[in-house]
């Protein structure tokens, strides 16, 4: 028996000694295990925050391209607006310099246009002679003028023009001394046109003609006198337009042959 319980004794010692062994081993395995498990959190932890990160690194990248792509449009644009303004500029120069070329021409013309309407007016037919002459007189000092414009100037003299044309295709009135005879006397003018003249006194007595080739004013028919009287309310807008019979005048042939 002895014997027996001594193998029993040792039997329970190397239980027990292999129960603290396997408890041991077992604990190893669940600091293992923890150890695994933590490291692996960790582990995804890290990837989190790099995927994180990944994904604003691309969205900023994202960002930066499209802004990218919009400054290189701009860019661009910007480019094309220089060569543009380049351009114009170039035409702004050769503008200028056709300018000054201008400018250097149209002033000689304008003052050959002046002249022309001032001897055109002299030969003319005598009827707004105040008028006319203070048209062209303003003209003259607005073309002497340094301050003018040159394009106003230029509008004024072509309005001068205009009215001077607008005369030849229009019946007009004016109430003006004449001579007749020697003697100033207050007279109705009516101009038909540039055909020609007639005045009316103003009892509505006596009517005449301008007489181109004498220069002067001559009497006419009185039977004349109420289509003279007719004609200046026409021309005066005081009666409608209607038909008035009057002497004319034989046209001139080049050089004043009748």
């Amino acid at each position: 028996m002895p014997r027996v319980t001594r193998t029993i004794g040792l039997l329970s010692l190397l239980f027990a000694s292999y129960g603290v062994q396997a408890q041991e081993a077992a604990g190893r395995v669940v600091d293992v295990q923890e150890r695994s498990q933590r490291d692996a959190r960790q582990s995804q932890q890290k990837i989190d925050r790099l995927d994180t990160q990944t994904r604003e690194m691309l969205e900023k990248y994202r960002a930066a391209s499209w802004q990218a792509q919009q400054l290189n449009v701009y860019a661009e644009q910007l480019q094309q607006l220089v060569e543009e303004q380049e351009k114009e500029k170039t035409s702004l120069k050769d503008q200028l310099r056709e300018v000054e070329i201008t400018e250097r021409e149209i002033l000689p013309l304008m003052l050959r246009m002046l002249q022309s309407l001032e001897k055109f007016v002299e030969l003319d037919l005598p009827f707004r002679q105040e008028e006319r002459q203070e048209r062209l007189s303003n003209l003259r000092r607005l073309i002497a003028d340094p301050d003018a414009g040159l394009a106003d100037q230029f509008r004024r003299l072509l309005e001068a023009y205009k009215v001077e044309s607008d005369y030849g295709r229009a019946l007009g009135a004016e109430r003006t001394e004449i001579d007749l005879a020697g003697e100033m006397r207050a007279v109705d003018v009516l101009h038909v046109g540039r055909v020609s003249l007639y005045y009316l006194t103003l009892d509505g007595k006596t009517a005449g003609q301008w007489n181109r080739d004498r220069g002067r004013w001559e009497a006419i028919d009185g039977r004349y006198a109420s289509a003279v009287r007719k004609g200046l309310k026409i021309a005066r807008e005081t009666a409608a337009a209607d038909l008035f019979v009057l002497p004319v005048p034989p046209p001139q042939a080049a050089g004043g042959e009748q």
